[in-house]
């Protein structure tokens, strides 16, 4: 089984003409030349040896149900078969010969971190079996924060706005080569992260704190740093969403959005992160599902633009590593054309890699018809999956793609990456208001403690809920603390309880997320804090919260709700940690959005 596959063999000299080509060169550029036209020239051979058919499954990247490549539970066996007409992983490479699987929680891909290495496992022997033998590229959507496929024991870091706050570009790549050398250790060689959106608006239902900041620059400075830490851990990072996905008021999985941005403005506020992450040398990017009249007026997706794709990401930037469509079962790429056309146009745009089509037959069977029929030449086929090769062979894919068990062991979860991860969440926790010197909390003066508030589900489905975690969190601090849960939309009931179990305690942590104008959790807030008890209010997801309520003994940001940051909101809360971060977005004022109640840079400390 060694011996199985043509890219492993060395080429030993390079071609006249590419020697010719190099030959006034710098020694170092010279050597580098010669070495890109060896691999070139065996990837080419490995691409000749395809099938049209082998061809157009290196295009796609699939998902596919179950924690086994080839013994998933019968229930993920009949959603495979409902979904994609095939029984297993195995099935699927074996019938579409696709290049690459990505896994989600939800599909019961991620159990545990020893599962989802031999489930990569299975799928790399699957890769293996075909009659032209090529390793898939494992992906997922591990960007940390509110956005986690892969939990506990793995490690979870904290996620982009929590980074931005801690402004730490050292902090935010250890906690990118900490992920990034987990997800290798699984068998997962491309992560879906950095997000390089920058979300200059508040209200923006997808992004939010999935981007490092409001501010170009800073956001481009963390996602170099990201870019750098996946990346010398040996996977491919992803930047998304191109061309930017930060000032939209639609959510890509639900409809269409439209950036209003001129091209000047694209150019000093979406750019620079994209830009950031081509110059640090990025693997692949990932296109988004928006119109932007100002870089093509036809009002395509950008997923399926030309002028964007091509046009702008190829020839205006430069790069020409690999390109991936945001998920193509996302409503926002199949406003305007069928999923029969997507694909196609997709490639015809300049896309590499297509993302999990909604029904994969009638992608698959359009790409091969559009070749057939010459639409798709099978040059352009080929550009694609020359790229994604060079990509497979950077990543040791091709020289041997298989885990061990003995490499999770050796290095997801451990002691050194949790403190770690720990140590860089205390840097991102922010505190907003201290109006009268509540906080630090001191356990002798005010030892008894309620935690109420929103319990979202955990992002990895491994950690929470929060209100418990803060509640033990706090225990462990050497506070008495009980928790109740009120919800992200207390009712009049629910909030009577919360107020009887606040009798007699000496403060009320409340835990809020996203408050709206008419959100009850204002309610909720207003009349704990009528009761006389100190109230601090914990902003577990956007830190636009604080603006919303009432005044309240403190306000804190967390930027997301897994137990590697609240523990640290906790420590910080308490005094074990001093207060170190500071907003990477302006908090507007609720009554008058167009003045600042808060600047990007604010954040208390304690004296």
């Amino acid at each position: 089984m060694h011996d199985r596959n043509v890219s492993r063999r060395t080429l030993l000299t390079a071609t006249a003409v590419a020697a010719g080509a190099i030959a006034s060169a710098s020694p170092a550029a010279a050597s580098s030349a010669v070495a890109g036209a060896a691999r070139d020239d065996r990837l080419k051979r490995l691409i000749a040896r395809m099938s049209l058919e082998e061809k157009i499954g290196q295009l796609f990247v699939m998902r596919v149900y179950g924690h086994s490549a080839t013994a998933p539970d019968q229930a993920d066996i009949d959603a495979n078969l409902k979904e994609i007409g095939v029984r297993t992983a195995a099935e699927l490479i074996e019938r579409y010969h696709v290049g690459g699987i990505i896994y989600f929680a939800w599909a019961h891909n991620t159990r545990d971190p020893h599962q989802i290495a031999e489930l990569s496992n299975g799928i790399q022997r699957a890769g293996l079996a075909q009659p032209t033998p090529v390793p898939l590229l494992i992906s997922t959507d591990q960007e940390h924060g509110i956005v986690a496929r892969i939990g506990k024991p793995a490690t979870l870091v904290p996620g982009a706005m929590a980074l931005g706050a801690g402004g730490s570009r050292a902090d935010a790549r250890t906690a990118a080569r900490i992920a990034g050398g987990e997800l290798a250790a699984m068998g997962v060689m491309q992560n879906y992260a950095p997000v390089a959106d920058v979300n200059v608006n508040p209200a923006n239902p997808v992004i939010g704190v999935r981007s490092f900041g409001s501010e170009p620059d800073a956001v481009a400075r963390m996602v170099d740093a990201q870019v750098r830490g996946y990346q010398s851990a040996g996977i491919a990072a992803t930047s998304k969403h191109f061309p930017g996905h930060g000032d939209t008021t639609v959510d890509s999985h639900t409809g269409i959005p439209v950036i209003t941005h001129t091209r000047e403005e694209w150019e000093t506020v979406d750019a620079p992160p994209f830009r950031a992450a081509i110059a640090a040398g990025i693997d692949s990017i990932m296109t988004a599902h928006i119109q932007f009249p100002a870089l093509d007026p036809s009002n395509d997706p950008a997923t399926l633009s030309r002028p964007i794709l091509t046009g702008i990401l190829r020839e205006e930037l430069g790069y020409d590593g690999v390109v991936v469509t945001d998920a193509l079962n996302m409503e926002g790429v199949r406003v305007k054309y069928g999923d029969d056309r997507v694909p196609v146009l997709a490639l015809l745009a300049g896309v590499d890699q297509l993302l999990n089509p909604p029904d994969l037959a009638v992608a698959w069977n359009a790409v091969l018809a559009a070749v057939h029929s010459g639409e798709l030449s099978v040059a352009r086929v080929e550009e694609s999956i020359l790229r994604i090769l060079r990509l497979k062979e950077k990543l040791g894919l091709l020289r041997d793609p298989f885990v061990t068990s003995r490499g999770v062991d050796r290095t997801v979860g451990t002691r050194s990456h949790l403190a770690a991860a720990d140590r860089i969440a205390e840097g991102t926790t922010t505190v907003l208001t201290n109006p009268d010197g509540l906080l630090p909390l001191n356990r002798r003066k005010r030892p008894n403690l309620l935690v109420v508030g929103a319990d979202p589900a955990s992002p990895s489905g491994t950690t929470g809920p929060p209100t418990t975690v803060l509640a033990n969190a706090f225990t462990e601090l050497g506070f008495t603390a009980t928790a109740l849960s009120t919800g992200t939309a207390p009712t009049a009931a629910k909030t009577d309880e919360a107020l009887a179990a606040a009798a007699g305690k000496d403060v009320v942590v409340v835990a809020t997320y996203n408050v709206s104008a008419t959100s009850t959790q204002r309610t909720l807030v207003e009349r704990l804090v009528a009761t006389g008890v100190p109230v601090v209010a914990l902003a577990i997801r956007n830190p636009y919260d604080v603006a919303r309520l009432a005044a309240v003994g403190a306000s804190v940001a967390s930027y997301s709700w897994t137990d590697v940051e609240l523990r640290a909101a906790a420590r910080v809360i308490a005094g074990r940690a001093r207060p170190e971060g500071r907003l990477p977005v302006p908090v507007q004022r609720a009554d008058d959005p167009s003045r600042t109640l808060f600047p990007v840079g604010h954040g208390l400390s304690y004296r």
